[in-house]
């Protein structure tokens, strides 16, 4: 099993970006998908997950509004747009799943400043 996440960066407040979640070495079809975060000196926080069809999604209150979890199984890929990006969303991102143990990415690091 293994998750691999990228499209981290450096934006401006109000910026964009779209985060990407690469799996592979199991079928992504079959498991929810999570998106957290962590920011220096926190703990890490659930920010969005999405049921195996994608059919279903939930954000954390402080990004609903904001961030759109959406996947591509053919691909298998989950994404995190985030839109009107905040100082305050700036934290490494992980991606997760469950299968039959907790598997995490190496992180992408999104940093909102002027």
């Amino acid at each position: 099993v293994q998750l691999v996440e990228s499209g981290g960066g450096l934006v401006q407040p109000g910026g964009s970006l779209r985060l990407s979640c690469v799996a592979s070495g199991f079928t992504i079809s079959n498991y929810v998908i999570r998106w957290y975060r962590q920011a220096p000196g926190k703990e890490r926080e659930l920010v969005a997950s999405i049921s195996s069809g994608g059919s279903s999604t939930n954000l954390a209150d402080s990004v609903k509004g904001r961030f759109t979890i959406s996947r591509d199984n053919a691909k298998n890929t989950v994404y995190l747009q985030m839109n009107s990006l905040k100082p305050e969303d700036t934290a490494v991102y992980y991606c997760k799943v469950h299968v039959y143990n907790d598997y995490w990415g190496q992180g992408t690091q999104v940093t909102v400043s002027s």
